[in-house]
C-alpha cells in the first residue's frame, strides 16, 4: 500500500515547506532557552573546541549555527530554503557572527576532508528515498577529516508506537494556526506529515515526509560509509531509553 503521501519529497517541495511560515511559528516551538541547551549537548556530543570547524546540514534560520559560532565553533551551514538562510544571515549579523551560509542541496556537497565535525540536527535526516537519504551519509563521511565526527539527530521511532494514528499537533502565535496532522506508515517506514496554516485569513497547505530509521539502520549505512565506530544516545545528549523521544547517533570517521 503506497500512496502520495509516502513518496520522497522534492526539493521544491521541502522549500514550500520551510517558507515563511515555518519562521513564523519558529520561537513558539523552539524557545532561546531550548537552542540553548541543545547547542550545550551538540556541543559535547560532537567535542568541540574553540576553532572546530563544524557544518550543519539542514541549518534552517540558524539557530544552532549561529549558537555554535558563538561559543567559539567556525561555522558552516547548509540548506535549501532561501527564506531560513537570509534570516540564518541576518542573526548572524546582528551577533556579529562570520558563518558561512551556503544554499544547496545536502546529497551533494562541494567539500572534502575539510570539517571536524558535521550534524544533522531536529529531524533533518530522511527526507529523500533510501539511495538519497545513504548519499547524504556518504557527502558527510567525505567532507570530514579523518577523525572527524558526525551527529544526527532523529525521532526514536519506538516511543511512537503507542500513538494512535493520526496525532494532531497544534501551534498557536497570537490569533495565527499551525497544525500538524501526523501519520506513521508501518509498511514504509515512514511519518508523513499535513500541515495547515491559518494566518492573515488565509489557509496554506504543505506536506513533510520522512524516513524513520532504527538505530541498527544507522549502524549499517555508517559504517558503510566508512565510518569507524557509532554510539547511541538520548534526548540532549542522555543516556537512550526506548520510550524516550529522541535518538542521537554519533559516529566516528
Amino acid at each position: 500500500m503506497t500512496h502520495e503521501m509516502n513518496n520522497p519529497l522534492s526539493l521544491s517541495e521541502l522549500e514550500s515547506h520551510f517558507s515563511e511560515d515555518y519562521l513564523h511559528f519558529s520561537d513558539v516551538v523552539n524557545p532561546p532557552e531550548k537552542s540553548d541547551r541543545e547547542v550545550g549537548a551538540i556541543w559535547e556530543l560532537l567535542s568541540l573546541t574553540q576553532g572546530s570547524s563544524v557544518l550543519e546540514l539542514g541549518c534552517g534560520y540558524g539557530r544552532i549555527a549561529n549558537r555554535l559560532a558563538e561559543k567559539g565553533a567556525r561555522v558552516t551551514g547548509l540548506d535549501i530554503s532561501p527564506i531560513l538562510l537570509k534570516k540564518a544571515k541576518a542573526d548572524a549579523a546582528e551577533r556579529r557572527l562570520n558563518v558561512e551560509y551556503v544554499r544547496g542541496d545536502m546529497r551533494s556537497l562541494p567539500w572534502r576532508d575539510r570539517f571536524d565535525a558535521v550534524y544533522l540536527w531536529y529531524t533533518t535526516f530522511g527526507y529523500f528515498d533510501e539511495a538519497g537519504n545513504e548519499r547524504v551519509i556518504g557527502e558527510a563521511a567525505a567532507s570530514l577529516r579523518k577523525g572527524g565526527r558526525l551527529l544526527i539527530d532523529l525521532l526514536n521511532r519506538f516511543s511512537l508506537l503507542r500513538e494512535k494514528s493520526p496525532t494532531y499537533e497544534i501551534v498557536q502565535r497570537n490569533n495565527d494556526l499551525r497544525i500538524d496532522i501526523m501519520n506513521n506508515d508501518a509498511l514504509t517506514d515512514r511519518r508523513n506529515c499535513e500541515r495547515i496554516v491559518v494566518r492573515n485569513g488565509r489557509i496554506r497547505r504543505t506536506r513533510l515526509s520522512f524516513r524513520q530509521y532504527g538505530f541498527s539502520e544507522c549502524v549499517r549505512i555508517l559504517r558503510g560509509a566508512g565510518f569507524a565506530a557509532v554510539d547511541a544516545y538520548g534526548q540532549e545528549g542522555g543516556p537512550f531509553t526506548p520510550d524516550g523521544q529522541r535518538l542521537l547517533v554519533v559516529a566516528y570517521k
